[in-house]
């Protein structure tokens, strides 16, 4: 079955008929740099401790997750992932009319609100900055950057919708990657807005998807009311140590701040100049790219021939097989994708 998700491996070699170990995942937008050696070793120091429940909370990854961001620690839950604080969202606006989202959008926004039949509505992109005033007792949801296009709003063009909407939600989850004085976050203004929830996630940045971590903001009043919602020990033992170290590690954050912005300018570059594809600007560590060659087409010939995952975009139904997704790798990983996108469009 076609993946909805990017980074299915178990799904990839059966296309490609190869070792996970062969695969060179474009699929899933997790930065190449990591996981940084300070939560490596973190992780192999906490093995003595699975022996013991975690404490559910979290004291210490709450703590620097609060230094981190300026924060006190009642502002904040770490989660099994930004994606476990999706279904309690879907939860907490179960007394609104529904919910705006963005299209085209990530599809585990729609799983949360399934999870409790709350309805929806799609705005477009360029509606978001027009305005959108006609769903007053809407939430409005906001992915900045946003996923699939890299889409990078200003914090001014966010603020005024916290005057207008019960309830705001944005997902930050690859805002880590754009240098500290570029981040267009809201967390800064949390302390001022009721209204207002940020999701973060651990696993693109610090290339820890195994370990499925994130954490919310949010005012102490929701925090609380969602710790009574959810399971206990939602976060393993070895997740939060990671999570607790990675977030110090500024060695890391300025080596990753280093590599990305000219390998993701050299990658768009070279896609431009295989006709027949259109990359789009993007703030994240991923590229949308459209194609004159089927999305689906091209992922699986790259599979069959080159051993590279790309991440079709049938899961998002406005983009469909006109568009693909990639990852920014490593400049020697970026110059495979390239030769075998070129392998492919040659032969057409």
């Amino acid at each position: 079955m076609q993946p909805t998700h990017g980074g299915n491996l178990d799904w990839a070699v059966s296309i490609g008929n190869c070792p996970i170990s062969a695969v060179l995942d474009f699929s899933a937008s997790i930065n190449p740099l990591g996981p940084p050696e300070s939560a490596i070793v973190a992780i192999n120091e906490g093995i003595t401790q699975l022996c013991n429940y975690p404490n559910p909370d979290y004291p210490q990854f709450r703590q620097a997750i609060g230094k981190y961001h300026h924060l006190e620690i009642d502002w904040i839950l770490p989660s099994n992932g930004a994606a476990e604080l999706l279904t309690w969202i879907g939860w907490e606006v179960y007394n609104l009319d529904g919910v705006l989202l963005p299209s085209p959008c990530f599809s585990d926004y729609k799983r949360g609100l399934k999870t409790f039949n709350i309805p929806w509505e799609f705005y477009s992109l360029e509606d978001l900055e027009k305005g959108l005033n006609q769903y007053k007792n809407f939430a409005l949801l906001i992915n900045n950057p946003h996923n699939p296009t890299g889409k990078l709003w200003s914090k001014n063009t966010l603020l005024p919708y916290l005057h207008e909407f019960p309830l705001v939600i944005i997902d930050e989850a690859f805002m880590d990657f754009l240098l500290p004085q570029d981040q267009e976050s809201l967390i800064d203004v949390v302390e001022s807005y009721d209204n207002l929830i940020i999701l973060r996630s651990l696993t693109k940045f610090y290339s820890l998807p195994g370990l499925r971590i994130g954490y919310g903001i949010t005012n102490p009043e929701r925090i609380n009311r969602w710790r009574k919602w959810r399971d206990p020990w939602s976060v393993n033992t070895l997740a939060a140590l990671a999570g607790t170290v990675a977030l110090k590690d500024t060695a890391f954050q300025e080596k990753t701040w280093q590599w990305l912005k000219p390998s993701r300018e050299k990658l768009k570059k070279s896609l431009t100049e295989i006709e027949g594809l259109h990359p789009l600007p993007s703030s994240a560590n991923f590229i949308l790219v459209e194609t004159r060659i089927s999305g689906l087409q091209l992922q699986l010939e790259l599979l069959k021939q080159e051993q590279i995952f790309i991440r079709d975009c049938m899961s998002f139904p406005e983009l469909g097989e006109r568009y693909f997704r990639v990852a920014v790798k490593k400049d020697e990983q970026n110059e495979g994708l390239i030769n075998g996108l070129r392998k492919i469009y040659d032969n057409i």
